[in-house]
């Protein structure tokens, strides 16, 4: 079973990029499964245009992912674009892609809602994600509940050129963790960089502590009982803290006689014993760049021998060769 799963290099990495998705590459490349794990450095390009700013942070999600567990013995780790052949797919696949699948696709409008300038890689982007998951063979795709239309793109895709050039590509499948499919973010709201309201993976306990007691919570008395469910600061702890925790915190919130501030001080407490060692790792790699850089180089070498077996099928499909 071939695993396949990327994130954009657009800034710090923050627990729902963990959450979200790191965690499940960890535990994924330590089960029987051949993990492809890529820095989507071509999708960036369509909010990035500053050339070292996409480097930089394209060398922040690499020190992320390697301090939180990606192992390069166990998993092909790299840029996209070091495999330059997932562009000649995406045009192969843009050959028989619909309009109106692309029209149907809401991330596009959510983007330009959000200040994204519209433009033709905005808009096509999800085609060259398709191609992404395709070239390498892949089975199944772990991804957040937002990225689940892309994943019905891809396989459209795929089925669309099987039935014209016949049994050529693999139709993944997609693996959504439902329980954690949309983290909150400090807002309550969805946790992202555009909404500035992200508990970064990094930085350090004192500014994480700060952030944690300022989120916002309702006037409820401190004597009154309180609704864990429409809690921002619960929702943020059942992350961190295992069962009979969260069910401990659940009766003390029902119960009344806890003020918020109790609560705000143990999340922070559980987030330090997850973090801490996250922390120490970074600031070990952020001293070897040089070993950083190696394992991209490694892992595009590695990519891009499997991505070759695919184009060449494709290419003989479609009468290129």
């Amino acid at each position: 079973m071939r695993v396949l799963s990327g994130i954009q290099p657009s800034g710090k990495l923050h627990i729902g990029n963990y959450f979200g998705a790191m965690q499940q590459f960890v535990e994924m490349q330590n089960q029987d499964a051949e993990c492809f794990f890529f820095i989507a450095d071509y999708h960036a390009m369509t909010s990035v245009q500053d050339p070292a700013q996409l480097r930089a942070n394209v060398e922040e999600v690499a020190l992320g992912y390697l301090a939180v567990g990606i192992d390069p013995e166990k998993s092909v780790f790299f840029p996209q674009s070091q495999v330059p052949a997932v562009t000649e797919l995406t045009w192969a696949l843009s050959c028989v892609c619909p309009m109106g699948l692309l029209q149907r696709c809401v991330s596009y409008k959510d983007k330009v809602e959000q200040g994204l300038a519209p433009n033709h890689g905005l808009f096509y982007y999800p085609v060259l994600q398709a191609a992404d998951i395709i070239i390498y063979d892949s089975d199944i795709v772990p991804v957040g509940q937002d990225q689940k239309q892309h994943i019905e793109v891809t396989r459209d895709l795929a089925i669309k050129f099987n039935n014209i050039y016949g049994d050529v590509l693999t139709v993944p499948k997609a693996s959504i963790r439902e329980n954690t499919a949309v983290i909150p973010g400090l807002d309550g709201r969805k946790m992202s960089k555009s909404y500035d309201n992200t508990l970064e993976l990094f930085t350090p306990q004192g500014p994480t502590k700060k952030k944690i007691m300022r989120i916002p919570t309702d006037s409820t008395p401190m004597e009154d009982p309180k609704d864990p469910d429409a809690c921002t600061v619960f929702t943020l702890l059942k992350l961190f803290a295992d069962e009979a925790e969260q069910q401990h915190w659940r009766k003390r919130y029902t119960e009344g006689g806890m003020g918020y501030g109790e609560v705000k001080k143990r999340l922070f407490e559980l987030s330090n014993e997850t973090l801490d060692p996250f922390r120490a790792r970074y600031e070990e790699l952020k001293k070897d760049m040089d070993y950083v850089r190696d394992v991209l180089n490694e892992g595009g070498k590695k990519a891009r021998a499997a991505a070759d077996v695919v184009m060449e099928r494709v290419r003989s499909a479609v009468g290129l060769r």
